[in-house]
């Protein structure tokens, strides 16, 4: 891509996140997991510059959600990474620790690769760094939606039919969150061919190169939900592992399912607070 082509190719929306008006002595760059956007994190980054006033958070919203919708395929965890550099290269922003929960998690490891240098930590929040086949309760989202209606009279009704199909009401809430009005009624504004191309490269993709030989000065720490299967026992024990042979790496067990930032926020901040730099 030339410069040109840099300058004009669309801009991840973001947010930033601070406790006052001077600029923090460090940056937290936050990429969310699939069908989300950076907003999903905003309780915890308010509340964590409250109580780490030297840091800020930049929220981020991935290709294909939230506010960044102007991007074109192919949809992979490559095209997701370098979304985020061209964000930081344009911004002129330097990130000393990034976190990134599921699909943002990949993304989060892929960033670290180019940006070693710049980083102190990467947070992995309930994410799998292995191959495995596409499964698990945010692949088979794709399937419930394409069964449900193509528009809803109100939210109400989108949430009532995820529950119908399994999922928890706070779920179903979360995920209306990307219906938008048109015409007096509710349509999703996901892209969920894009969103399955996403998801499946994110399942193909090994990433272990990077947490077992992470970059120097770096320290991987990798949050596990009580209540997820995304890392098994298997992984656990090739991240231990991992430790063992020297490698900077921490492995947190946080009470609660897959959507950590809403099952137990408190847990998190609590983490977060604690451990960053």
């Amino acid at each position: 891509m030339t410069d040109t082509e840099k300058a004009s190719a669309p801009l991840l929306n973001h947010t930033r996140v601070t406790a006052g008006e001077d600029e923090p002595k460090l940056w937290l760059l936050v990429l969310h997991g699939i069908y989300g956007a950076g907003r999903n994190w905003g309780s915890i980054a308010r509340r964590l510059v409250e109580a780490r006033p030297e840091w800020g958070v930049l929220l981020v919203d991935l290709r294909l959600h939230g506010d960044s919708q102007d991007f074109t395929g192919p949809h992979t965890l490559e095209a997701a990474a370098g979304d985020v550099n061209e964000l930081v290269r344009r911004l002129d922003f330097h990130a000393a620790t990034v976190l990134g929960h599921s699909f943002g998690g990949k993304v989060a490891l892929m960033y670290a690769r180019e940006h070693g240098d710049e980083l102190k930590q990467v947070w992995v929040v309930d994410s799998t760094v292995s191959v495995r086949e596409p499964s698990g309760s945010a692949w088979e989202m794709i399937e419930a939606v394409r069964s449900m209606p193509a528009e809803f009279p109100s939210r109400k009704e989108a949430v009532a039919g995820l529950e119908e199909r399994g999922y928890q009401k706070a779920v179903g809430q979360w995920m209306a969150m990307n219906l938008e009005p048109s015409d007096g009624k509710y349509r999703w504004r996901l892209d969920f061919d894009g969103i399955e191309e996403m998801l499946e490269d994110y399942f193909r993709t090994d990433l272990w190169d990077v947490l077992e030989d992470p970059p120097e000065g770096v320290a991987v720490h990798v949050v596990k939900a009580t209540r997820s299967n995304a890392i098994t026992e298997d992984d656990i024990e090739r991240m231990e592992a991992a430790a063992e042979k020297g490698a900077a790496f921490h492995l947190h067990e946080v009470e609660g399912g897959h959507w950590l930032n809403t099952d137990n926020p408190d847990a998190v901040l609590e983490l977060l607070a604690a451990q960053l730099p």
